[in-house]
């Protein structure tokens, strides 16, 4: 027998996991437990075996220590569309907590594009039928499906973040957008602003619906009429949201009578809208106030500083992943279908009250 193979498949490692085991005092399962989901096993016993293993020089392959113990220690992210631009301004954010929480569980991230086509749901129903992932986390209003096969049936635990789809039974971790531009709204109210400008996502999309009813809500608290909001966009996604604020640029200037507040449902759409209009000679906020959610960093960077609502994708990054691990180990926890996680609005150089 070859003593440097642990399993058929793996890759010589120069020592068994038996050997580690027996250095470090523990039964061959806690080894492997603390190998495939460090989080799982106690600190002072992950300590131990992390010694033994540097010690005898084991390097388990990831991949052939999945097929051994029959389960995946990948989890698929699944993303709206290719990343080229404009939404990366906060998606970035997220892939990083996301993977940064699963790491500390024991898991890898996959990233996989749902480009809304045939080629591309059908690459990831494959692999959530197939066992690949053990687990999913869609950041798409809309799960793939092709042929009858939808990701809903593939027995795969599945968390959505950003958009809710708690009427699906997914759980969901969203922050309270239609709260959060409500609140926003009401204070550019308070400053005197009487005349609305919005940016506008795709129509009927989650965060759009949300976002414009909040802008809504506070113009009827403050016994304002709906007539007093101009909207731009409403075909483009959110990937495209640089182009959204170029064209709201064109929007503006056409208006007889011009808003003094403009409200950019994205940060994209906001940095791309202010840098046409100041070319266009108006100045920002002496001019035109503007606000956007979502919290990039650049914005505290632009020109000015943009004023904007920051989601709190670390938290809910964090508990999305937490979420996911419960229901792939089976911890019943009393936990509501849809977690809200507020977000906070920073106030910058971008936003005055109006001239008068």
């Amino acid at each position: 027998m070859n003593k440097n193979k642990d399993v058929v498949g793996e890759e010589p490692s120069g020592a068994l996991m038996a050997d580690v085991a027996r250095l470090a005092g523990v039964a061959i399962s806690t080894v492997s437990r603390a190998l495939a989901n460090p989080g799982r096993v106690n600190e002072k016993t992950r300590t131990k075996i992390n010694a033994a293993a540097r010690q005898l020089g084991y390097t388990p392959n990831a991949m052939a220590r999945g097929l051994r113990v029959g389960k995946s220690n990948i989890i698929m992210i699944i993303l709206p569309g290719s990343l080229y631009y404009g939404v990366s301004q906060i998606i970035p954010q997220v892939l990083q907590s996301i993977n940064k929480s699963l790491i500390q569980g024991g898991y890898n991230l996959m990233i996989a594009n749902l480009d809304r086509d045939e080629i591309s749901e059908r690459h990831i129903l494959d692999l959530a039928f197939g066992g690949s992932v053990r687990g999913a986390i869609i950041l798409s209003s809309k799960l793939p499906e092709v042929d009858g096969r939808s990701l809903a049936g593939s027995g795969l635990p599945i968390v959505s973040m950003l958009l809710d789809m708690s009427d699906a039974g997914l759980q969901s971790v969203v922050t309270n957008d239609r709260e959060a531009v409500r609140h926003v709204t009401a204070e550019l109210i308070r400053l005197g602003h009487r005349r609305f400008f919005y940016l506008a996502g795709p129509e009927g999309n989650y965060h759009d619906v949300e976002r414009y009813a909040g802008v809504l809500e506070a113009l009827e608290a403050a016994g304002l009429s709906e007539a007093l909001v101009r909207r731009s966009g409403g075909e483009l996604g959110y990937q495209r949201g640089f182009d959204i604020g170029v064209q709201a640029a064109d929007d503006f200037v056409q208006l007889t009578e011009k808003p003094t507040a403009v409200i950019a449902t994205s940060d994209d759409m906001a940095i791309s809208f202010v840098s046409c209009i100041q070319r266009r000679g108006l100045r920002i906020p002496d001019d035109l106030s503007v606000v956007s959610f979502d919290g990039s960093p650049v914005c505290e960077f632009s020109s000015p500083p943009l004023s904007t609502i920051e989601q709190p994708v670390e938290e809910m990054g964090r508990a999305a992943v937490d979420l996911l691990l419960d229901a792939i180990d089976q911890r019943q926890k009393a936990a509501e279908v849809r977690t809200v996680i507020r977000s906070r609005l920073i106030l910058r150089e971008s936003v005055a009250a109006p001239k008068r």
